[in-house]
């Protein structure tokens, strides 16, 4: 399985400390420490903070060739605030590197060549730039995309959202982006099921993620749903959860697990992740038992 994602990185800002993070960026990272594979295009700033991303990736294995840097914009900064149950709330700056990713050969080639799925979302889509060079890789009939809708602040339009649902093969949501689904586009009287069904149907989507954090998730495919109740954890913070439900559905899709092991896996991992400050581990021991439930040796 060849995994790409395309978006943002940035810095969480906690009140306290600094966490690498971007929707996009925990996604591969996820991929890559479970598959050994996996590439993200993206854009930091020529600043501390951009050569701060690029040196944590490649300690961390990760290819960094098509993270582009920026001799204008600065790296993309989010500051954080968690409430009382570790649930984050996002202020995102304007105008950052990851607001003008353009597109070059290379990044053709890796499409065209090495990606079997193009991960992507609607944050990095804000800004013209970004916005052309990402909905220019869709429509590949080789590869599946995966939509991680991800709406963030303001930063999206209708548009964006639509172009978004006809690219992709299979979405992932949550329940209150999902709520927002049927006020903008499906426009019938709410009911989980009925407006995963019709999104489906319109936008010719084949499987659909809704999560509700400690509640569990959805999964529509089929014409069949598949529901899931989280097992309780300690939580400590909630940042990145909902990447690591996608990277494990992801992969459980793509080797065509039985939907029911996806849904477990996703939510087990997302508690794994939970349970520790910010998106992405500080060591490797989280994934071990979550690669051998996957069959990836």
């Amino acid at each position: 399985m060849k995994i790409t994602s395309i978006g943002e990185i940035l810095y969480d800002l906690f009140p306290t400390h600094k966490k690498l993070g971007g929707a996009p960026l925990n996604f591969i990272y996820h991929i890559y420490k479970l598959i050994g594979e996996g590439n993200i295009i993206s854009r930091v700033g020529k600043d501390v903070l951009g050569t701060k991303a690029i040196d944590e990736l490649k300690f961390a294995g990760l290819n960094t060739d098509y993270i582009q840097v920026d001799r204008v914009h600065p790296t993309g900064i989010a500051n954080v605030t968690l409430d009382e149950q570790g649930n984050p709330e996002f202020e995102i700056d304007t105008d950052r590197a990851f607001d003008f990713i353009e597109l070059t050969d290379e990044i053709n080639h890796l499409i065209s060549n090495e990606t079997d799925c193009l991960y992507f979302g609607t944050l990095s889509q804000r800004s013209e730039t970004s916005r052309k060079s990402i909905q220019s890789l869709f429509n590949n009939s080789d590869i599946k995309y995966f939509c991680d809708l991800n709406l963030r602040n303001d930063f999206y339009v209708e548009d964006i959202i639509s172009a978004s649902l006809n690219a992709a093969d299979f979405l992932q949501v949550n329940y209150k982006e999902m709520n927002l689904l049927n006020d903008l586009i499906t426009q019938i009287d709410y009911n989980t099921e009925k407006v995963a069904y019709e999104l489906m149907e319109q936008f010719n989507i084949s499987m659909i993620a809704v999560t509700r954090g400690k509640d569990g998730s959805s999964i529509f495919e089929n014409e069949k749903r598949y529901d899931y109740s989280a097992t309780d954890v300690k939580v400590k913070d909630t940042t990145g959860a909902g990447d690591a439900f996608a990277a494990m559905l992801c992969l459980g899709y793509l080797q065509g697990l039985e939907i029911n092991h996806i849904n477990k896996l996703a939510n087990d991992f997302a508690g794994e992740i939970c349970m520790i400050d910010g998106a992405l581990p500080k060591n490797d021991r989280i994934y071990d038992n979550f690669r051998e439930m996957l069959g990836i040796y």
